[in-house]
């Protein structure tokens, strides 16, 4: 069985949302402009400063860039966190290897994940962006031997090119982003309601 890239199903998604959203030609194809994965290192960092290198090696591997270090904007003395301090590191993904990553994490990242059921709808937001979180960092095979003590959870923003939720939901559920059938959050928010207009 051959899969299919996300570049190919890109191409598919334009051929059969065309005619749904009118689009006139390539140029107004949906398309995902870049990906950006972050993590968080605040507390880790400065308990054990080798911590921070370790995630950008390991964010490095698997995004197959060189992440950025990004700084607090202000200092919180309640949280012991001086302006300027590294918290987090973050790689934005454009071109090639955004087409490779989304590849990896599609294809056989995510079918890795433990008990995984889908994706909420309500992750993608009204400017047409979906943000996931992995985590575990493991799932990705090139640390998929990683001691456990050592793992990390990331964040995920895929950044689309469609400035609406429905359409930018059906173009990621197109290039193969897998959704939950029934999202358990509208069922249950629908139910709250219900049970509000009843009282």
């Amino acid at each position: 069985m051959v899969v299919k890239t996300v570049k190919q199903k890109m191409s598919d998604a334009y051929a059969s949302l065309k005619g749904k959203y009118g689009y006139a030609n390539v140029m107004m194809a949906p398309k995902i402009e870049k990906v950006i994965v972050s993590v968080g290192t605040g507390r880790m960092t400065r308990a054990d400063k080798k911590h921070n290198e370790f995630i950008v090696d390991r964010l490095a591997k698997i995004t197959g860039q060189k992440p950025s270090g990004r700084p607090a904007k202000k200092s919180i003395a309640s949280f012991k966190l001086r302006q300027g301090e590294i918290i987090g590191q973050m790689v934005t993904l454009r071109g090639a290897r955004m087409y490779a990553f989304l590849d990896k994490l599609l294809n056989i990242a995510i079918p890795r994940t433990k008990d995984f059921r889908g994706y909420s709808k309500r992750s993608v937001d009204a400017l047409g962006n979906m943000t996931i979180g992995v985590k575990e960092h493991t799932i990705f095979p090139e640390t998929a031997d990683e001691d456990l003590r050592d793992v990390f959870g990331l964040s995920i923003i895929f950044v689309t090119n469609k400035r609406n939720k429905e359409e930018a939901t059906e173009f990621l559920a197109a290039i193969g982003v897998p959704f939950k059938t029934h999202d358990t959050d509208e069922v249950e928010e629908h139910r709250g309601r219900k049970k509000k207009e009843k009282k």
